[in-house]
C-alpha cells in the first residue's frame, strides 16, 4: 500500500514508522526542511512543500497513492489537504487528524474526509470505555463522519443478560458487529446468548447511538434512576456551540 502523510511532526512520524514496519510504502511531506531525514524513517520518501498549494501537493503524486493522511497540527490545513486529495486527485481514502474537538463536525465527506481521528476524543473514549459500565461509549467516527463505532458493557442484573442476539430489538441504524468476552472476540450470531460483562461493539449513527442508550437504560435493572441519554435538542445545542474553527 502506498501512503502519503502530510505533516512530519511527532504524530505523522509515528504513523510513518508503524506503516514502514508493516512493509508499506510511505511518503512524508512537510513545510519545514528540518523535518527531512529523521534517522528512524530512512525508508520513507521525503518532500518539502506546502500541501495546501495545489502545485506543491501535485509533486507528491497523490493520484498514485492509496491513502492520504492529513496529520498536521492545524485543522484548517488538514481539511484543505483532504479536500484537494479527494477532489483534485481522486485519492481512494483520506484520514484527517482533528486537533480541536470543536472542529470535528467539519471533518466529513463535504471536506473529503473519510475517517476523522480526534486524539482528545479518542483518549476520552478509551478512559470512559475502561471505567464506564452501563453507558454507550463512542470510540471512533467512521466513514465520512456519518457512522460511529460504539461500545457498551453489559452490567450485572441487566435485562440483556440471558437474551439471545436475535431476540433483542436493536434500534434502527445500529448493527452489533462484535462481542468481547473474557478477552476473546466473538462474531455475534442470532443464537448467541449475551452475558453480564460482555463488551458489545456497534456500528451505528448518532441517532442510532442515542436510541441505543435509551434502550439500554430501559433494560437496566440495577435500581436507581438510570441516566438519561442526550436528546436531539441537547445534541443540536452542543453542536451549535462547537461549530467554530
Amino acid at each position: 500500500m502506498r501512503v502519503l502523510i502530510v505533516g512530519a511532526g511527532s504524530v505523522g512520524s509515528s504513523i510513518a514508522r508503524e506503516l514502514l514496519s508493516h512493509g508499506h510504502r510511505v511518503a512524508l511531506m512537510d513545510r519545514k526542511p528540518e523535518a527531512i531525514g529523521r534517522s528512524e524513517l530512512g525508508g520513507a520518501e521525503w518532500l518539502v512543500g506546502d500541501a495546501c498549494e495545489l502545485s506543491e501537493l501535485k509533486r507528491a503524486e497523490p493520484h498514485r497513492v492509496d491513502v492520504v493522511v492529513a496529520a498536521t497540527g492545524d485543522d484548517k490545513t488538514n481539511l484543505v489537504v483532504s479536500l484537494l486529495a479527494r477532489s483534485e486527485f481522486g485519492v481512494p481514502r483520506t484520514v484527517g487528524r482533528v486537533n480541536n474537538p470543536r472542529n470535528e463536525w467539519l471533518f466529513d465527506d463535504s471536506w473529503g474526509v473519510d475517517v476523522a481521528v480526534s486524539t482528545p476524543r479518542l483518549m476520552t473514549a478509551l478512559v470512559e470505555e475502561a471505567v464506564e459500565v452501563g453507558d454507550v461509549v463512542r470510540l471512533l467516527s467512521l466513514q465520512a463522519g456519518g457512522a460511529t463505532l460504539s461500545e457498551y458493557t453489559v452490567p450485572e442484573e441487566h435485562g440483556l443478560a440471558g437474551e439471545t442476539v436475535g431476540d433483542v430489538p436493536w434500534p434502527a441504524e445500529t448493527t452489533l458487529v462484535a462481542i468481547l468476552r473474557d478477552g476473546l472476540p466473538i462474531p455475534p450470531g442470532r443464537d448467541d446468548v449475551l452475558e453480564e460483562g460482555d463488551e458489545l461493539f456497534f456500528i451505528t449513527t448518532q441517532r442510532g447511538e442515542e436510541a441505543l442508550q435509551l434502550m439500554m437504560n430501559r433494560e437496566d435493572r440495577r435500581g436507581g434512576d438510570a441516566p438519561e441519554a442526550e436528546g436531539p435538542e441537547d445534541a443540536a445545542e452542543e453542536t451549535a456551540q462547537g461549530q467554530e474553527l
